[in-house]
């Protein structure tokens, strides 16, 4: 017990008397780096890996601190690979965060005549209203400053202009293409019958099916906005940075389309809605949407 409290009076002694502006600002940059991973994993199964491995950081100390020797010596071995057992536990997310780094190299406003822009928002919320209103699902993917080569390559190329009628043709039921997500690249479709991955989240909403998994899965992992028609309900959809926001009518699907084209250096509309959603409307209103 003596050894216990001799190494608290020297663990205060050392916070309060010995760090310079240098250590001060390692210990905020470390802290930064901590809280933005913990944003990262947060709702996915890494999060509670994250928090296990902090358990084992401190349970090290405490076992150094009070003199458990053998069960130091554990925890120190393990600790001492922990960053091979990062890489390879957080590997979504460590390549995701890579993709966050890198996004910049591709200008977010899309290069389009601002008339061109007007009529590819025209025609996008047309289609997506004549086929919710015929209740039949349909899963369009924006590429914004990440690439989607990986996720183009799973489809068939198109390399068309966007027209409202082709997308109907390309989500009619019993078509060749029907099955699957558009990828839209400025005012381009590239590509049809994309196969995108299912979200990883243990928060979603039972109803969900597979398509609004597979949407929200692509901006989790991406910068990418989607747009998303319910087979069974046809209710309207958009999901952004893993976040979703259902019951879009004419002008909700009109603002998310110029947020795409138009006003790309303003924030999302999804964002803000959902930040908004968060801060004033009860949970249980929430989770009935």
């Amino acid at each position: 017990m003596n050894s216990f409290t001799v190494g608290v009076s020297n663990f205060l002694w050392n916070i309060f008397n010995r760090p310079g502006l240098k250590d001060v600002l390692d210990i905020l940059l470390v802290a930064y780096i901590i809280y933005k991973l913990m944003m990262l994993t947060s709702g996915t199964r890494a999060s509670q890996v994250l928090k296990g491995f902090i358990v084992l950081i401190f349970a090290s100390w405490l076992s150094g601190v009070i003199g458990l020797t053998a069960v130091n010596w554990v925890m120190m071995s393990v600790l001492n690979n922990g960053a091979i057992v990062l890489m390879i536990l957080f590997q979504p997310e460590i390549r995701r965060a890579l993709e966050h780094i890198g996004r910049g190299a591709k200008l977010d406003r899309i290069q389009s005549p601002q008339d061109d822009n007007q009529r590819i928002i025209t025609e996008i919320s047309q289609s997506m209203l004549s086929l919710s209103k015929r209740r039949i699902g349909a899963l369009l993917v924006f590429e914004r400053r990440t690439g989607l080569k990986d996720f183009i390559d799973t489809g068939i190329t198109i390399d068309s202009m966007v027209s409202g009628p082709l997308l109907i043709n390309i989500f009619e039921p019993n078509t060749p293409l029907h099955d699957g997500a558009v990828i839209i690249r400025d005012n381009r479709i590239v590509a049809a019958a994309c196969v995108l991955t299912l979200s990883e989240s243990s928060n979603l909403s039972r109803d969900l099916g597979t398509r609004h998994r597979a949407g929200i899965g692509v901006t989790e992992s991406t910068d990418a906005m989607v747009i998303i028609v319910s087979e069974e309900t046809g209710i309207i959809s958009a999901a952004q940075g893993g976040k979703l926001t259902r019951h879009l009518d004419a002008e909700g699907l009109s603002r998310v389309l110029s947020d795409i084209y138009l006003n790309n250096n303003t924030p999302s509309l999804i964002g803000m809605w959902n930040s908004l959603k968060d801060k004033f409307m009860p949970r249980k209103a929430r989770d009935e949407q």
